[in-house]
């Protein structure tokens, strides 16, 4: 096999303790989420156990207080763990199993101390599940034009409106939901903690999507939902801030799992084309695929150092809204060039399905598209620029 983790550079940002961290997941993974991952796939869903098992592991317990059950890591951790969670070549494990990643956050920093005890330790436990729901069918990136409303009533805020691709929605027991208060625009937006079982909610499974298969995906549906006005996560018409306010470490959690996507693509061809023989040799004894191979390395490379880079300056609250911007832009790049030189270099072995190739190559566009999409992105940082 060839060992892909020779080709990782050396890194000044990561300690003993972060490689003590990789090793201790590794096994996690390979023990417990590799032998069975294309089953979980192909059957659409992630076992109710994982979670829990995760939690043991300490996984979901990572950068959150330790009164609330949490431990406290760096964002090196984070990039650890997400690159750790690529190796089976299967995004919706990622996607799903830490999809409290963003719906925690905004309770975690502006939510009251008594949402913040009822939530926040059952779900590092893994015994519960909460989802962020800002995403609706007439607003995605355009987040200042959602219509989902919320209208006060006495001590209660009554919702009406639609979610929809929600991650993890049909297993939530709570949706970190985005609701309009006021007027048009950011300053009318507000953040509620709604839970799942109440009246008037009712979901729809998404399962008919290029990739992600294992991770769940959902409409939600509110109709005249009745939600205590102490759900409120932060003021009223201040959800905005809340919402962005994670943003960065998000991008960065994609960005570290595109580029283990791409040395997953590398590792799979190399070492396909080590054993494949074409015309007397091997393929990888052809100038034109060894070629390949270096183009693939050279921009992992560099996204990898682009990335630690940011993650470095986020810690020092120093990250520039361009960097991180460009930083996810080149992470899906260079994910989307690994994956088609793969599939290139695999044929009909990485088009069939059961391979890790096969089901990264479907997933390409999610990543490109989720948590910013391209064109928002650089329109982003084009704006920083002040151009």
């Amino acid at each position: 096999m060839y060992d892909i983790d020779a080709s990782r550079m050396a890194s000044p940002f990561y300690d003993e303790g972060h490689q003590e961290w990789r090793t201790q997941l590794r096994r996690f993974v390979d023990r417990e989420i590799t032998p069975y991952i294309t089953e979980w796939d192909e059957d659409g869903q992630l076992p109710a156990e994982l979670w829990k098992k995760a939690a043991e592991v300490g996984l979901l317990q990572m950068s959150y207080p330790e009164n609330y059950g949490g431990i406290e890591t760096d964002l090196f951790h984070m990039i650890v763990a997400a690159e750790e969670l690529a190796r089976p070549g299967a995004g919706g494990l990622y996607a799903s199993l830490m999809v409290h990643g963003i719906a925690l956050p905004p309770l975690l920093h502006y939510g009251s101390e008594a949402l913040k005890d009822q939530v926040i330790p059952s779900v590092l436990r893994g015994e519960k599940h909460i989802s962020l729901a800002v995403t609706e069918p007439g607003a995605g990136s355009d987040v200042a034009n959602l219509q989902c409303r919320a209208e006060r009533d006495g001590d209660d805020y009554i919702v009406t409106g639609e979610k929809t691709y929600i991650t993890g929605g049909m297993r939530a027991n709570w949706f970190t939901t985005a609701v309009r208060t006021g007027e048009e625009g950011f300053g009318g937006i507000s953040l509620l903690l709604i839970p799942a079982d109440a009246e008037g909610v009712s979901r729809q499974l998404l399962d008919k999507k290029q990739g992600w298969w294992c991770s769940d995906t959902a409409s939600i549906f509110f109709d005249q939902v009745r939600v205590p006005a102490s759900n409120l996560i932060g003021g009223e018409n201040q959800g905005f801030l809340p919402i962005v306010h994670n943003f960065n470490r998000e991008r960065l959690g994609i960005a570290a799992s595109c580029v283990e996507f791409s040395r997953v693509c590398l590792q799979d061809a190399i070492e396909w084309a080590q054993e494949r023989q074409t015309f007397g040799k091997r393929l990888a004894n052809h100038q034109v695929i060894r070629h390949k191979f270096a183009q693939m390395l050279q921009r992992i490379n560099a996204t990898q150092a682009y990335l630690d880079l940011c993650a470095w300056a986020e810690q020092q609250h120093q990250l520039k809204v361009a960097d991180i911007a460009l930083l996810k832009v080149q992470a899906t790049e260079t994910l989307e060039f690994c994956a088609r030189e793969a599939m290139q270099v695999l044929g009909g072995a990485g088009y069939m399905r059961g391979s890790r190739v096969e089901r990264i190559y479907r997933e390409v566009r999610v990543n490109a598209i989720g948590g910013g999409s391209e064109e928002i992105m650089r329109d982003l940082a084009s704006r920083q620029m002040g151009i």
